[in-house]
């Protein structure tokens, strides 16, 4: 199964307000499996950078100024994501954006399966915190290098946190894929290792007659009083 884990950063909280995403960070997973592949991109916003978001993610306006617009590279990130079920930390805030800043660009909403982990979070520990800090905390990952917000950053984060999130590093077993059956590919794979022949369980005669001494070395036994 192939998966994209997203995550954007923004001047601010409100598309409807006209905040814009000034970088998007994906990667791509094939069952569960990071394949290397990834998408980033920082964006030209077209609008001043507020100091709340700058101290968010470190993006200035000076930065961003020659960097692309969001419309120069929809394609380029539609293309990235197919039909792939997308990871997203507070889903409903980034696909809000995606699809402002699609619309705008006069480009189809997103219409791609999504999980969103928060709400897993909090179905798996409620009450608790569900930040992708406290994940990381929660679940012994490094995270000591994100000083500052950063889209690919925190999708490489979130990418450990979803498998956490999913049953955790042994959700195989970690078994090759000779062991499991499963190619890495995903598919079926072949196993030519030589079977061996299945154990004898039957008590010999030997053993049948060597419990029988032993019963007759024992004085009283309990179950000559039921």
């Amino acid at each position: 199964m192939r998966e994209i884990v997203l995550d954007t950063e923004t001047t601010g909280l409100d598309p409807l307000a006209g905040h814009r995403i000034v970088e998007v960070g994906c990667l791509e997973l094939v069952n569960m499996v990071a394949t290397g592949l990834s998408f980033q991109c920082y964006f030209n916003p077209e609008r001043d950078m507020p100091t709340g978001a700058q101290d968010v993610h470190g993006l200035t306006e000076e930065f961003l100024s020659d960097k692309p617009l969001f419309a120069d590279k929809a394609d380029e990130l539609l293309a990235f994501l197919g039909d792939a079920q997308l990871v997203i930390h507070n889903a409903q805030f980034d696909l809000g954006f995606l699809n402002a800043e699609l619309e705008r660009a006069g480009r189809a909403r997103i219409a791609n399966p999504y999980v969103d982990t928060v709400s897993m979070a909090r179905r798996r520990f409620p009450g608790q915190r569900a930040s992708l800090d406290a994940l990381c905390e929660r679940f012994g990952i490094d995270n000591a290098h994100r000083t500052k917000h950063g889209a690919l950053l925190d999708s490489e984060l979130l990418a450990e946190v979803y498998l956490e999130l999913s049953g955790g590093r042994q959700r195989d077993l970690g078994l090759a894929p000779e062991m499991t059956g499963t190619a890495t590919d995903g598919t079926a794979a072949a196993n030519n290792r030589p079977v061996r022949p299945a154990r004898p369980h039957m008590v010999s005669t030997a053993e049948l007659a060597a419990h029988a001494e032993f019963l007759k070395k024992l004085s009283d036994p309990l179950w000559s009083k039921a």
